[in-house]
């Protein structure tokens, strides 16, 4: 995609502010609408059912791949050049981050970008709990956890000083990523018809995985026209949450992707919120569900950051271009998010009862 024009319009870091800001808009507007949520769906799938929020999930997950494995077939996206795969990536990180990110977004009822979401419609649990987890991300990529994320990352890594492209790895033909999505699709829409599923919501749940194409797209092609070293990346909820919080509290910050996607999403979904009148306030139930949410957005933090990403950005963005560490710490986040719900939700309900 040829943006070079732009260049002559915007500078590089206004550019690269910009299409985070259009990538977060879309993002946002769809996720509103399409309810998409991993933590429903882990809780569906850990209750022993496959309902309507499993199958935008899916849906969600393979638009994503179809879109960006398409992207690379036509030679508008290259995944190699991904951050995500040009890096070091932690086998370890993925599953200890994983397993804890799965956790607290089940104690958190929600995970990172469905926090962003819910608070863009004035839920003021996903607020304080946002910004408790954009907080401990801080802390762990830059602060005083630093050097424990560092020490648990190190403890198992990718060789060669990159990720693995796991289509590469399993010397599978050109085309699997694209027919696996495919597969994955046919089972979404049979699923979404089970359920019944409208129209309209499954139109959205694909437009979030449109998002996380467009964000891929949208870099790559930003970064083989300027002239700076640009990080192609695309949707993504703890690196981006760490950078907006330090955009308010220094001075002179830099401008990118990162800085536009997160009030592109809040943005987005605010307009659809209040499109479909569904802006109010909400606060917590008490304070045993504060002192929940708020655990949970700790363990979110953490968890992302030494995962290498959210439920968004290795579950969804990282699958898509089919990062192993991304599709462990995915599977690892269905594990700890299944065990949590069936330990603390199933059985705490027994008890009660």
């Amino acid at each position: 995609m040829d943006i070079v024009w732009l260049l002559d319009i915007f500078e590089e870091s206004h550019l690269a502010l910009l299409f985070g800001l259009l990538t977060g808009v879309v993002f946002g507007v769809a996720a509103q609408r399409s309810s998409f949520c991993l933590r429903a769906a882990t809780v569906e799938f850990a209750r022993g059912r496959l309902g309507p929020r499993m199958a935008v999930w899916l849906l969600t997950f393979s638009t994503a791949v179809i879109w960006v494995q398409g992207a690379r077939m036509l030679g508008l996206f290259r995944p190699e050049d991904a951050r995500m795969m040009a890096v070091t990536g932690s086998w370890s990180g993925a599953v200890i981050g994983g397993l804890m990110f799965g956790a607290g977004m089940v104690l958190a009822r929600g995970c990172s970008g469905r926090l962003l979401v819910l608070a863009a419609t004035g839920n003021l649990r996903s607020v304080v709990s946002g910004l408790i987890f954009a907080v401990v991300a801080q802390m762990a990529l830059h602060g005083w956890l630093a050097p424990l994320r560092q020490w648990l990352a190190g403890l198992w890594i990718t060789p060669g000083g990159r990720n693995v492209d796991l289509i590469a790895a399993l010397s599978l033909p050109e085309g699997t990523g694209l027919v696996l999505g495919l597969a994955i699709a046919a089972l979404a829409l049979w699923l979404a018809a089970r359920n019944a599923l409208g129209w309209s919501r499954l139109v959205f749940a694909s437009g979030v995985g449109f998002a996380v194409a467009l964000g891929w797209v949208l870099t790559f092609s930003l970064s083989q026209a300027a002239f700076e070293p640009v990080s192609v990346t695309s949707a993504t909820f703890s690196g981006p949450s760490a950078n907006m919080l330090m955009f308010f509290l220094t001075e002179n910050p830099a401008l990118d992707f990162d800085i536009g996607l997160i009030p592109g999403v809040f943005l987005g979904a605010l307009l659809s919120a209040a499109l479909k009148g569904e802006l109010h306030f909400q606060g917590f139930d008490g304070e045993s569900q504060m002192r929940r949410s708020m655990f949970g957005a700790v363990l979110m933090g953490f968890g992302a950051m030494l995962a290498g990403g959210c439920a968004i950005g290795a579950g969804v963005t990282g699958g898509s271009i089919f990062a192993a560490t991304a599709w462990l710490a995915l599977l690892c986040m269905w594990i700890g998010a299944a065990i949590t719900d069936v330990v603390v939700d199933q059985q705490g309900r027994s008890v009660a009862a």
